[in-house]
């Protein structure tokens, strides 16, 4: 990834997760359009599902704006002390975010399809993340920073689902927000996944490329 893109990445991402602070816990979280599409379909939402979704949010906005740092090889050489700080909070971020998202999937909008999307999503949040912990108490650092690169594309979802959505209500309208939601539980995350696997054979297949030895020039 180039520093551009780099930029471009971590705005983005530090971005939607100020934008959720301001959001969920200054303006409110019955005033976000999401909380709003729900209570449109169900006349009452329990405390516990609010406890939950309050933190969801938390875990996430943690994950998501530290995310970038604990991928940066520049932040980490700059102190191996302070990136394995922020390490560890950011996957205390994806421990709580990960567990409540899954009881949160299970009352998602968007049918049996929504439901099974964000519960893989998920599942799958908190298994990269065992992946990348387990790797890295291996002491097997490369690994650990391919299984960081797929869970970090997994938190990235919390900003491609905010790409995909206006661009659906627009091509869709909001009298079909169910049937949008339904197909964006999956799109805000497989393609980041399909993405990231991609990165990680391109660097690999560089890395492979780098260590062959040179063939020496047979002067004749």
């Amino acid at each position: 990834m180039n520093k551009i893109s780099g930029y471009i990445f971590t705005f983005l991402a530090i971005g939607v997760a100020g934008y959720a602070v301001v959001q969920y816990f200054i303006i409110g979280v019955d005033h976000a359009g999401l909380v709003q599409m729900k209570l449109m379909s169900l006349s009452k939402l329990s405390t516990f599902w609010y406890v939950m979704l309050f933190i969801h949010i938390a875990g996430s906005i943690v994950a998501l704006a530290i995310g970038p740092f604990t991928l940066s090889a520049t932040f980490r050489e700059k102190s191996i002390i302070r990136h394995k700080r922020i390490g560890k909070l950011y996957m205390l971020g994806i421990l709580f975010g990960g567990i409540s998202g899954l009881y949160l999937a299970f009352y998602a909008t968007g049918g049996l399809a929504g439901k099974l999307g964000f519960g893989s999503l998920s599942v799958f949040w908190l298994v990269s993340a065992y992946q990348a912990l387990a790797r890295i108490k291996a002491n097997r650092v490369n690994d650990h920073q391919q299984w960081m690169i797929r869970n970090y594309s997994l938190t990235f979802a919390a900003v491609t689902l905010r790409i995909w959505l206006p661009l659906f209500m627009l091509v869709l309208g909001l009298e079909r927000f169910e049937l949008s939601y339904a197909i964006i539980a999956w799109l805000a995350w497989i393609p980041n996944i399909v993405i990231a696997e991609l990165y990680i054979q391109r660097r690999l297949i560089k890395k492979q490329v780098s260590t062959l030895p040179a063939h020496p020039t047979v002067v004749e």
